[in-house]
C-alpha cells in the first residue's frame, strides 16, 4: 500500500523504494517518435540516477545523443503508486555499475557475461519527477466518494500528487 503520509513527507525516499519494487517501467526518449519500451531499473538514489542494461545495437541506444532527454514511467506493484521521471539519458558502460547491478536474470541476456561486447548500460540522470500515491483502501475510497457526492464542489481526497526536483550531481 502506498503511504499517503510518506508521499507528503518523504516523497523522494518513497519514489526510489517504489522503483526498486518493480520489475520494469517504461523508458522513452523525448521527441523521438519511438514507442516507450519496458526496461528494468537499477536505482542509485545518492546520484538520482537510474541504470538500465541493454544491448548496443538497439534503436534506443542508436537514438541517444549528447543531451538527450528521456522519461521513465512506473506503476507500483500494488497499482496505487504512479510516477513519471525525466532527465538526461546517456550510454555509459560503467564496470562498477555492471558489477553492482549484475544478476542471474541479467546474465541470461548476455552470452559472454559482463564482458559481452553487446552489453551497454544507460544512465538516466533524473532531474524532475511527478508522483501520484493513492489509497488502496476500498473503505476510505468509498467514504471519500460519498462525501464528495454529498457536498457541491467537494473533490474526493484519495491521493497525493507531488512534483519533485533533483539536484545535479557531477
Amino acid at each position: 500500500m502506498a503511504s499517503l503520509t510518506e508521499a507528503r513527507e518523504a516523497p523522494e525516499r518513497q519514489l526510489w523504494d517504489e522503483i526498486n519494487g518493480v520489475h520494469a517501467g517504461m523508458l522513452g526518449i523525448e521527441g523521438s517518435h519511438m514507442h516507450f519500451r519496458p526496461m528494468a531499473p537499477n536505482v542509485d538514489p545518492k546520484t538520482s540516477t537510474i541504470w538500465f542494461f541493454t544491448k548496443n545495437d538497439t534503436d534506443l541506444v542508436r537514438a541517444i545523443r549528447p543531451g538527450t532527454r528521456a522519461h521513465f514511467c512506473v506503476i507500483g506493484r500494488n497499482h496505487d503508486y504512479h510516477a513519471c521521471l525525466s532527465g538526461t539519458l546517456e550510454v555509459r558502460r560503467d564496470p562498477a555499475r555492471i558489477d553492482e547491478y549484475w544478476s542471474a536474470v541479467t546474465a541470461a541476456w548476455y552470452e559472454n557475461g559482463k564482458d559481452d561486447p553487446m552489453l551497454a548500460m544507460l544512465a538516466l540522470r533524473v532531474d524532475d519527477a511527478e508522483i501520484w500515491a493513492s489509497t488502496d483502501s476500498s473503505l476510505r475510497f468509498g467514504w471519500e466518494i460519498a462525501k464528495a457526492n454529498l457536498k457541491d464542489g467537494k473533490m474526493p481526497e484519495v491521493g497525493v500528487k507531488q512534483h519533485l526536483a533533483f539536484p545535479h550531481f557531477h
